[in-house]
Formats: structure tokens, C-alpha cells, sequence
């Protein structure tokens, strides 16, 4: 028996797997060197062309894998594999996809950063709230397309197949997530009706602050104090908002209280000073003059009803115009003699009779 044959397959085989083990050492060492050069340059014109900076960045991210999977491809080809074949091509297709895929989904950086530039050079702020949601949703497709693909490869099933058994099983998922869908539909009401923008400040169920970001789940808000609030979309679509940032002006409706024995003159005199003062006032709109009015005898007081617009509806702006008002009102009343108002009661002890001073 000749052991020759024997011996040359066994040759030719292991220069086949010498030869696997090369590509793969030159694959990796590829993907490295790239991920180098691509990382340097994208530090290179960051400040230039952020866009093809977020691509190479992207690509950077994934070619090592990408790379990889290439050479083992390759690699693999070299060898006979006999009954193995089927498995070893399947399992080669699955991670090739997986490297494809992940390369994709490292570059929709690329067009999200891009649309999110468009945006902020746009004087609506809806597209801002766009441009997020579409990266989520660019990235959502990258995922599911990844896996029907692996289930065609695992299963050796027509795409169609696959899809009909996911609208099945899409039923069972929906019931389970419907809180999700519900949060789902509920930004894309949001989106329609448009009811705020990127950084309106806006007061929903008292939380009063700032919109930050608005996502395919929940809208933040950074409150005055300082915290981020996550809403379900499906609740902010459902409730009231409160756009504060739409507003045309601020509204001050203050009452001014004197005392009762003020005569009739001196209200006069009390209701001139406050009409003086809020005048042809800082931040007027001729259409939305201040208002006075002597509106009213309350229990321990005469009653002033003053309101006044103040445009536009700068808050601390407004806050310093007031903070004038009122010191302005206080010294004016002080030089008139006119006296301010403050809760007193009097009171009657039934059964005793009032003493009279001795004569």
C-alpha cells in the first residue's frame, strides 16, 4: 500500500488551511490599517466636512469586522469541506450579513448628521424634530431588514415566506406592544399637529420647561429646576399643552388694595398715579393699553384692578419692568398720603355693653 497519495492530500490540505489562516491575518490587518487611516482623517476635517467626517467615523467603526469576514470568506473557499460545506457557507453568509449590516448602520450617521444640518439652518424648528426620529427609524430598518435576511439564510425559506409568517406573528407582537405603538402613533400626531418645537418652552400636567428632544417613545422636557421629564408621546398627545414659548406677550393682572377711609378723592387721586405710571410703558402695544379700574369693596379694602401687556414676551425683561412698577407705585403713593390696605378685624363680645369715658 503507498502511503504517497495519502501524504499529498494531507500536504495540500494543510497549505489550504495555511492558506485560510493568511487571508484571515491579512483581513485583520487590513481592517486595522484602514480603521487608522480612516479614524485620522475624519479628525482631520471635522471642523471642515463634518458629513464625511460622521462616514468615515461610521465606516471606522465596522471595517475591522467587514474585513474580516471578506478574508474568511475567501478563506474558506480554499478548502474542500465535504459534508461540512452546507453549514460552514451558511454560517459564512450569516456573519458576512451581519458585517454588511453593522456597516450600514454605522453610516446612517452620515445622512442623519447631514439632515440634522439642513435643519438647523431652517427657520422652522419642525424639521429639527424630524431629523432625529428619521435617523431612529433609518437604523429601526437596517435591524429588521438584518434579520429577515438571516431567517431567509437560516431557513432556506423564499422572503415572502418569511414576511407572511411575520405578519402572523406581527398580530401576537402587536398586542403585546401596544403601549409602544401607542407611543409610536402618538409622535407622529405630535409631527402632524405640530403643537410645539425643539426648545419651546411648554407647561404640560405642571412640568413647565424647555422641549429637549422628541422621539419615537417620549418627548424630554428640562423643567426650571433643572430635571429632564420623559412623557410617553401617547400622554402628550392626549393632553393639554401649554406653549408658553408662542406666546405674543405677558400678561401682569395685580390688584392694589387702600383703605376704607380713604375718601373718593384720593381714589381718584390713587387710580391717576397708576395710570400715569403704566403710561405709554416700556414694551406697550398700542392695541393692548394698560387697564385700571376701581372694581371693587372688599372686605377690608377698596379695591384697584390693574393689568398691563408687556411685548415682547421677554420673562426677565417683564420681571425688572415690574419690579419699576411697583417701586414707583409705592413712592408715589407714599408722597400722596394715600394708605395701602391690609387684612383687620374687628371684633363684637356679644352680652357687654360699651363703657362710656367719665365726664
Amino acid at each position: 500500500m503507498s502511503f504517497a497519495p495519502i501524504a499529498t492530500i494531507a500536504g495540500n490540505e494543510a497549505w489550504r488551511i495555511a492558506g485560510l489562516f493568511l487571508f484571515i491575518c491579512i483581513a485583520l490587518l487590513a481592517g486595522k490599517l484602514l480603521k487608522h487611516l480612516l479614524t485620522k482623517r475624519s479628525e482631520q476635517c471635522a471642523e471642515t466636512r463634518p458629513v464625511l467626517a460622521s462616514g468615515m467615523t461610521g465606516l471606522a467603526r465596522s471595517i475591522t469586522l467587514l474585513s474580516f469576514s471578506i478574508g474568511l470568506f475567501a478563506g474558506i473557499s480554499l478548502l474542500h469541506l465535504g459534508a461540512a460545506e452546507g453549514f460552514v457557507n451558511t454560517s459564512l453568509q450569516v456573519i458576512l450579513t451581519i458585517a454588511i449590516a453593522t456597516t450600514v448602520f454605522f453610516l446612517v450617521d452620515m445622512p442623519s448628521l447631514w439632515m440634522a444640518r439642513r435643519a438647523s439652518g431652517t427657520p422652522s424648528k419642525m424639521d429639527d424634530m424630524l431629523a432625529p426620529i428619521i435617523s431612529k427609524s433609518l437604523k429601526a430598518t437596517v435591524v429588521v431588514l438584518t434579520v429577515v435576511q438571516i431567517a431567509q439564510t437560516l431557513s432556506g425559506k423564499e422572503i415572502t415566506s418569511i414576511l407572511a409568517g411575520l405578519g402572523i406573528g406581527g398580530l401576537a407582537f402587536a398586542l403585546a406592544a401596544q403601549d409602544t405603538l401607542k407611543n409610536f402613533f402618538g409622535s407622529m400626531v405630535l409631527l402632524a399637529d405640530k403643537p410645539f418645537e425643539i426648545g419651546d418652552r411648554i407647561n404640560i400636567d405642571g412640568h413647565d420647561g424647555p422641549v429637549e428632544e422628541v422621539g419615537l417613545r417620549s418627548t424630554r422636557i428640562r423643567t426650571l429646576d433643572g430635571h429632564i421629564v420623559t412623557i410617553p408621546n401617547s400622554e402628550m398627545a392626549n393632553k393639554s399643552i401649554w406653549n408658553i414659548a408662542k406666546r405674543p406677550y405677558i400678561r401682569r393682572l395685580f390688584n392694589i388694595t387702600i383703605t376704607y377711609d380713604t375718601p373718593p378723592e384720593k381714589v381718584r387721586e390713587a387710580k391717576a398715579i397708576i395710570e400715569e405710571i403704566l403710561a405709554e410703558h416700556e414694551g406697550m402695544d398700542p392695541d393692548f393699553p394698560p387697564r385700571v379700574y376701581f372694581n371693587d369693596f372688599k372686605d377690608c379694602a377698596l379695591n384697584l384692578l390693574c393689568i398691563y401687556w408687556y411685548h415682547p414676551p421677554a420673562y426677565w425683561d417683564f420681571m425688572a419692568f415690574t419690579e419699576n412698577v411697583n417701586l414707583s407705585i409705592l413712592e408715589r403713593f407714599n408722597q400722596a398720603g394715600i394708605s395701602f390696605a391690609f387684612p383687620t378685624q374687628t371684633i363684637h363680645l356679644a352680652g357687654q355693653e360699651a363703657k362710656l369715658p367719665n365726664s
